[in-house]
């Protein structure tokens, strides 16, 4: 992958992350719950994604 796409690839994660974050905090969500929920995601991901 040529550097120009991999750098574009981590900004566009950074900038999702932080409208997540935005979105979140502006609909009166808690950090911690939504802390909770990315764990529980996670979780079902990895759990789905064992052979």
């Amino acid at each position: 992958m040529p550097l120009p796409h991999f750098l574009a690839l981590i900004l566009s994660v950074i900038l999702a992350a932080g409208l997540t974050l935005w979105a979140a905090s502006g609909a009166g969500v808690s950090m911690g719950a939504l802390a909770v929920v990315a764990l529980l995601a996670a979780l079902a991901i990895r759990a789905f994604a064992w052979p």
